[in-house]
């Protein structure tokens, strides 16, 4: 299968090196020449599970040297989606399907608009990766889920076709009937530790040693489970607990989230795909959700000092 990675960080990464190493033709695309530039010369470097590889990937910085993918997996972040893929037309053929990603949620609406509805499948992995720097990841592949579906439930033959594709490279894929509490179920997650890594600047390893940032996830876990439900959404966990171990599963102690690697590369978040989706659903269906809107003001205001530092510097 030739498949275009839209968005190659370190989740992009992992998951590319994953599916080259199962012989498919994979395109990593990213802005970054700095990445590319030493993905093509020296090749990918994964660490993981104790050893060090160099992954022959392709990438490029233009969609337009790959031309038409049967599948493209989009991975950029999610303030980016709607520019991204607009650029990145030339990938899109007569039977290319876009496969979202992302963390969040509200992707596939975005993708819809682009590249019209019927193109679009949505899914949520848990694998998870770390940029170490340019061509160089940490991945987080082993023991770690993805799952993907058609947006109306149905069980379709390109769908059965693209897991059976993932997991015969690798890629653990189950295909869901019901993708929306999916990705319910993955948001869960990420509520429980992105947003508390990113305030405390703590990696996996330090969050789970501390008791009282446990409590903190397990309270904004406990509203966004009373939003999803209220919302008429079938989740596949009722306990807080779960989302807050499911997280850290097969992860090591220095593992950190997107949301902290973000910050610590002075780059905005994607809070408002995440506890911002929470927040509104909330709102939208009368459920309090206190810790969550605390959590994304927190965020927004690591993000405004770091825009005021930006602008103090460039007119210093």
């Amino acid at each position: 299968m030739k498949i275009a990675i839209l968005g190659t960080g370190a989740l992009g990464c992992a998951i590319g090196a994953t599916l080259t190493e199962g012989g498919h033709e994979t395109w990593l695309i990213d802005r970054s020449a700095t990445h590319v530039d030493a993905m093509c010369r020296d090749g990918l470097r994964v660490d993981g599970a104790g050893n060090s590889t160099y992954v022959s990937v392709r990438a490029t910085t233009q969609a337009s040297e790959v031309g038409v993918a049967e599948l493209v997996i989009v991975l950029v972040k999610s303030f980016h989606t709607d520019a991204a893929m607009r650029g990145a037309r030339a990938l899109i053929g007569p039977d290319t399907t876009v496969l979202s990603l992302q963390n969040g949620l509200g992707h596939e609406d975005i993708l819809a608009d682009v590249v019209g509805r019927e193109r679009v499948l949505a899914g949520k992995t848990y694998v998870g990766g770390v940029l170490r720097g340019a061509g160089h990841i940490e991945s987080g592949v082993v023991g770690k889920h993805t799952y993907i579906g058609e947006l109306n439930g149905r069980i379709t033959p390109r769908v059965k076709a693209i897991a059976h594709a993932f997991n015969a490279a690798g890629l653990a894929t189950s295909v869901s009937d019901n993708i929306v509490g999916t990705m319910w179920d993955k948001l869960l997650v990420n509520v429980a530790t992105g947003a508390l890594t990113g305030i405390t600047g703590l990696t996996y390893g330090q969050l789970y040693d501390e008791p009282l940032l446990k409590e903190a996830s397990l309270a904004a876990v406990t509203e966004a489970i009373a939003a999803a439900q209220a919302a008429g959404v079938k989740l596949s966990m009722a306990d807080p607990e779960e989302a807050w171990t499911l997280a850290a599963e097969g992860l090591p102690a220095s593992f950190k989230t997107s949301m902290l690697q973000s910050l610590e590369k002075g780059s905005i978040t994607e809070i408002d795909f995440i506890n911002g989706s929470v927040v509104r659903c909330g709102q939208q269906h009368g459920v309090p959700t206190p810790v969550n809107a605390t959590l994304v003001a927190c965020i927004k205001g690591i993000e405004r000092a770091m825009a005021d530092r930006r602008r103090e510097e460039i007119s210093a």
